[in-house]
């Protein structure tokens, strides 16, 4: 196995680029696996808690998805809870707006990925082709297996690691870019699913508000 080193220079002019496209997409890679462990650990405990305080004590399940903001489905929880006395067509349009607001953050970094997805196999077949210019540039049919051989192999040996070069780069970005996008799609129908339950036990806090209203009335 050649050094990383070594298969740089032996890319070419192209094996710069390739590099900064892999160690950046290494850096990204390696923040969007600690976002999507942190919310897969946690989201689930949170939410319960929430909905069940909800239930009976809207207060503590404000407080409880106050000390968890940094979980998206938290957030867009607290946008429709914290609306005071809102209709059920305005919590809807709430969670609607809060949930908006968070695709960017759970599709973070996805157009990065799929530039270098992209791009990456792009500049390998550039290697290629400049590694084979190299070679019929030195090739000399009346000098094989002369001094200008080595040019030669040189050019076919940076045609060859440039084209693999970046396709590990692009098949590695690929491999984890789907999985990132199969989590949002995941997250997503989750955030559908909570926010649901949620406008239920809104509407049925509305109800019981009503008829309370109703009664204080009734009883004057």
């Amino acid at each position: 196995m050649q050094k990383l080193g070594e298969i740089v220079v032996t890319s070419g002019i192209v094996g710069i680029p390739l590099l900064l496209f892999s160690i950046v997409a290494i850096a990204l890679v390696v923040e969007r696996i600690i976002f999507w462990t942190r919310v897969m650990r946690r989201q689930d405990q949170v939410i319960n808690a929430a909905l069940n305080l909800y239930r009976d004590q809207p207060e503590l399940a404000i407080e409880k998805l106050e000390r968890n903001l940094d979980l998206p489905i938290s957030r867009i929880f607290l946008q429709a809870i914290t609306l005071e006395d809102g209709e059920p067509e305005e919590f809807a349009l709430a969670i609607d707006g809060a949930t908006q607001a968070e695709i960017p953050v759970l599709k973070r970094f996805n157009n990065i990925f799929d530039t270098i997805v992209t791009m990456a196999p792009l500049l390998g077949l550039l290697g290629t082709v400049l590694g084979l210019i190299q070679s019929f540039s030195a090739l000399n049919l009346g000098d094989v297996g002369g001094t200008k051989t080595a040019g030669v192999t040189s050019g076919i040996s940076e045609a060859l690691v440039s084209t693999a070069f970046g396709l590990v780069v692009a098949l590695g970005t690929l491999f984890f870019a789907n999985t990132f996008r199969g989590l949002y799609l995941r997250q997503l129908a989750l955030i559908q699913e909570r926010s649901a339950q949620l406008e239920l036990l809104h509407r049925r806090h509305l109800k019981h508000n009503q008829e309370a209203n109703y009664a204080t009335t009734q009883s004057r």
